[in-house]
Parts: structure tokens; sequence; C-alpha cells
């Protein structure tokens, strides 16, 4: 970019960016700011109506930032932009010209990336396959929370230029790649740094209401599939019926893990009996290795070992895998389970939720031998973007939770009333409640818990069934951890 045409001063390419931002709010000093518009979210596929990021240009110059990505458009015809321009880097499409950045760092570096997607499970298994990995000594990039649409995805492969670092520190990244709309989001992702291994997890109900058909959500996630690297690995899921198909659309390696199928890379001797853990022996192709989860649910043993595939492409013994594994800790609110010194225990899973990962940790309860245990409850919130079906397989979640012998159900908002009239359904002896937010649910579960109590709470995160975990934190005291140590 020429610096006397684009009107920016000459100094300023003198100056070290610190780090990359799209939110004014969190600008630090040093940090280049990308003002985005409405016209850049058309045009990369997004969703909805979005603030113009031209407007906090200012703002982010007061908190420090070394300059702004700013629209040509939008800076020629606004005088407020016009006079702060010796700062301002025009472009046509800010949002491109983040994904280009991206890119650009992407082939300067050159290594291998690990793509994960999925309709759940995404961010868990990233955080798997990068503790396996590291656990073996490879420097991993990894994206950070749940990074993974086209703002995300460029904004974790610049994490190897900020702060001070350089792409020489990493050896490999892993990303996750995700969609919510048919308008081939992730074939826009896998341009930007194409796979050299992609994992297809599952596909699921989610985002129907975007999507209309799980057909249509299978074919957006091949699109994977589709762009891996020329003799790119895919790990498939060879208990799901769209994942295993994908198998037709690439002609490299392939290797599956699955629980139900015949798989490359599988459990058994599977024991699920305490809660938080599961214990079983792990087969790869290089062998076997008997290996111990610290985390709840059948999907989490899956999302294992679907990091335990990529693993074994790149060369690390299931001896090796087994040793990462014991060590890991579920991420916040996505099965973290929380033991209370007044008696009860709760299992945060309310990151997100859909039919699929509610009734995967409603079995766990159910499978799980728990002495002492007064009531299993479960405080369920309702499961957004499910489509037209929506209240039919919030009553069908409803009927087998009852079904699978759990004491207490609690909806929350919406479409969980039909979870409610599911249970209902299922002739048993479940008692149930329905309330319209997350936060009356929580002022009645602090009256109502009760020593011996095995919570689980989920739902999807726009019903911010969080706020239940929250309130439970603030009036109770957790177990310290030498009195837990103890008490196992």
């Amino acid at each position: 970019m020429d610096a006397d045409a684009n009107g920016v001063s000459a100094e300023m390419f003198d100056k070290e960016i610190k780090n990359f931002s799209i939110d004014s709010r969190s600008i630090e000093a040093g940090e280049l700011f990308f003002a985005l518009s409405q016209k850049d979210y058309e045009r990369a596929g997004f969703n909805g109506e979005f603030e113009d990021g031209h407007r906090f240009i200012a703002d982010a110059f007061k908190r420090g930032a070394i300059a702004a990505v700013a629209r040509a458009d939008h800076v020629a015809e606004l005088q407020a932009l016009r006079e702060m321009k010796d700062r301002l880097l025009l472009v046509d499409d800010a949002i491109a010209a983040l994904q280009l950045l991206a890119r650009r760092t992407y082939e300067a570096w050159g290594q291998p990336v690990v793509a994960i997607t999925g309709s759940a499970g995404k961010t868990t298994t990233k955080d798997l396959t990068a503790h396996i990995l590291r656990s073996a000594g490879r420097r991993v990039l990894k994206s950070e929370r749940n990074y993974n649409n086209g703002l995300g995805l460029p904004l974790a492969v610049l994490q190897m230029v900020s702060e001070g670092r350089t792409p020489g520190e990493f050896d490999l990244a892993v990303l996750e790649m995700g969609m919510s709309s048919p308008t081939g989001e992730i074939a826009r992702l896998v341009k930007i740094t194409p796979p050299d291994i992609g994992v297809e997890l599952l596909v699921a109900p989610v985002h129907l209401e975007y999507l209309g058909t799980i057909e249509n959500i299978a074919r957006a996630k091949a699109e994977l599939v589709e762009g891996l690297k020329p003799g790119g690995t895919a790990i498939l899921n060879a208990d799901d019926e769209f994942v295993i198909r994908m198998r037709e659309l690439h002609d490299g390696p392939v290797l599956t893990f699955g629980l139900e199928n015949a798989a490359d890379v599988t459990a058994t001797d599977v024991d699920v009996r305490r809660f938080g853990e599961s214990r079983f022996r792990l087969h790869t192709p290089l062998g076997e290795a008997e290996a111990r989860l610290p985390m709840a649910g059948r999907h989490n043993l899956m999302n294992a070992l679907a990091a335990s595939s990529v693993a074994s492409c790149l060369g690390i013994s299931p001896a090796e895998i087994a040793s990462a594994l014991q060590s890991v800790a579920p991420p916040s609110m996505r099965g973290e389970v929380l033991d209370f010194a007044a008696g009860f225990t709760v299992v945060d899973d309310s990151y997100n939720s859909n039919p699929r990962s509610l009734l995967s940790m409603v079995r766990t309860l159910a499978e799980t031998e728990m002495t002492g245990t007064r009531r299993r409850i479960v405080v369920a919130g309702e499961m957004l973007e499910l489509g037209p079906d929506s209240r039919r397989m919030h009553h069908d979640a409803g009927r087998e939770i009852a079904k699978l012998g759990m004491d207490v159900l609690w909806g929350v908002q919406g479409q969980a009333l039909a979870l409610i009239e599911g249970a209902l359904s299922a002739g048993t002896s479940i008692e149930v409640k329905f309330f319209h937010s997350s936060e009356v649910a929580a002022l009645a579960l602090l009256d109502e818990i009760r020593e011996g109590d095995f919570v689980l709470v989920k739902g999807s995160r726009g019903v911010s069934t969080d706020i239940v975990v929250s309130a439970l934190r603030e009036r109770f005291a957790l177990l310290g951890a030498d009195e837990r140590a103890g008490g196992q």
C-alpha cells in the first residue's frame, strides 16, 4: 500500500503493531483496529444487522489504537473521518482486508493446519487436540475461545504475529471452522488456511433456522473435506451417517473414529460409572493404551477420540495420548463439575445445547453410580435455532429425559415448555417446572437445592443458563480442594 496515495503519514509504517482488533471497546495501545461495516458483513455472508465500526474509530484512537483500517467510501463521505485520514488505512472491504492479512501470514508461515468442524464439540475437541500435541512437545497455535467464523479465524491466525510473537514459534495450528448459514462459510475459511488435517465431528440439527434441513447442514460441513489440501487427511466420525458419507468427497487419506461402528481409532472397556470421568482402552493404528478422561459424557469421549485421531496422524503414540488425556480439564461451562460444601453437585454445561448433546449428558447422569445422591435434577434451557420442528424436538427430548429416570426437570424459556410436556407424556413420576427466564429459575433453585442433589444445568447460549450456576456460586461455597480430594 502506498502511504502517500492512501493519505497515511509515512511514520505510521515505522510503528510496530501490537495486536489486531474488531472491537473498539477492548482496544489497547499499539493495536490495529478494523472498522467493519454492514456492507462488509453482508459480503462475508453474516446474518443480521451490525453496528458500523466507523462510528467508533475516534474511540479506538482514544484508547491507543495505532491506526484503523476503514472503507475508502465511508471516509470520503464523512468529514470527521477525513480529518483522521493520516491514521487510516483505506480499503474497499475491511473484512476482506482482515482475511487477506491472515492468509498472507499463513502463507509466509507455511506449517500444517488442523481444522475442526461439527455441529457440537468443536471448542472442546480443539482444546483436547492442542493439549495432546503440546504434551508431546509440539508448539501449537490454537484459536482462542470459539473463534471459528470469518472474523474469528483470521484473528486466531494473527495471534502468531501479535504481542511480540513470531510465526517461527509455532509448529502447527489447531483451528475451529464454524458456520451458521448456507452461504459457503467454511469454503471461505479453508481458503484462508487450507487444512492439512480436517476433522468432522458430527452433523446435528442446529442452525436450522437458517439452513432449513439437516442435509443442508451436512453439505455445509462437508466444505471442510472438500477444501483439504491435496493429500490432506480427513478424520471422520464413523458413528455419524452424514459424516461418514463425506469419505466419498475425498480421494486422500481417511482416518475414522467412533464407538459403535468399526473405526481406526476407538475405545473399548468403557467405564463411566463415576461421573466426571471415562476410563477406557484406547485403540489407534499405532497401538493401544489404558486411558482416563476426566470429563463427563459420551460426547466428550467421542471428542477425545477425534483428538486422538489427529495425534495418531502426527505420529504420537497411544501411551503419549493417554498420558495427556488424564491431565485435561473441561473448558468453562462445558461439563465442569462443581462440588459444593453444602453437599450438592452441579454440572455446568451451560455454554450451549442441542437435543443430541443434552441427551448425551442426561444419559451420563443415568449411567453414573452416585452414592448418597438424593435427586437427579436437570435444568434445561430452550434449544435455539432448531427451525420449524423445534417444538417436536423439545417434546421428544423431554420424554426421553423422563424415561432415563431423572427425578426433576426444569425447563427455562420459550420452547422449553415442550420439554416439560414431553416429560409428562412419558408417564413417569418426574417432577417438572417451567420458568420464563434463567433469572427466575436461579432464584427458585436457591430455595430448592438440597444436600445430595446432583444438578445438570444446560441451555443454548441465548438463554444464559449460566446465570443459574452463578447464583449458586454466589450463595454457596465450593468444596475446598483439599476436602474434595479427601472425599474421593
